[in-house]
């Protein structure tokens, strides 16, 4: 199986989930997911009242540099982490 193939079944497992990941691994498979799919943080950062945007756009950016093939190949190992 691709690559692509494979990070398309982890989007489809992550949403089989039973029980709610915590706040930080929510974040990383954002942040994975956006870095992998969209490539480097874009826009302007989300305004210090917003803290769910801002706490996105921060990891997200965290990511920053990575390639798009090890975004994926890390938010498959999260998904397999969180789906064992």
């Amino acid at each position: 199986m691709s690559l692509d193939d494979q990070f398309t079944d982890a989007q489809a497992r992550v949403k089989t989930l039973t029980s709610r990941p915590s706040n930080e691994d929510l974040l990383s498979l954002y942040a994975l997911y956006k870095q992998a799919t969209a490539g480097d943080v874009s826009g302007k950062k989300p305004g210090m009242f917003d803290l769910k945007g801002r706490a996105k756009y921060e990891a997200w950016s965290s990511k920053s540099g990575l390639t798009n093939d090890a975004a994926k190949n890390e938010y498959l190992a999260l998904v397999n982490k969180l789906t064992a």
